[in-house]
């Protein structure tokens, strides 16, 4: 059977792949989304109130 979408990865590797939401994530990668979402409220709302 071939596959409907043109690709030059061949379809057994296809089946090996994962999208974001389904994979699972280390408490390191938890740290560094925290640490982004504290930068961007700091941006957002902190300086605008200094200034």
């Amino acid at each position: 059977m071939t596959s409907d979408h043109d690709s030059d990865v061949p379809e057994d590797e296809e089946a090996g792949r994962t999208t974001a939401p389904q994979s699972p994530y280390t408490n390191r990668q938890v740290g560094i989304g925290f640490a982004v979402l504290a930068v961007g409220l700091l941006v957002a709302f902190a300086v605008p109130l200094l200034l």
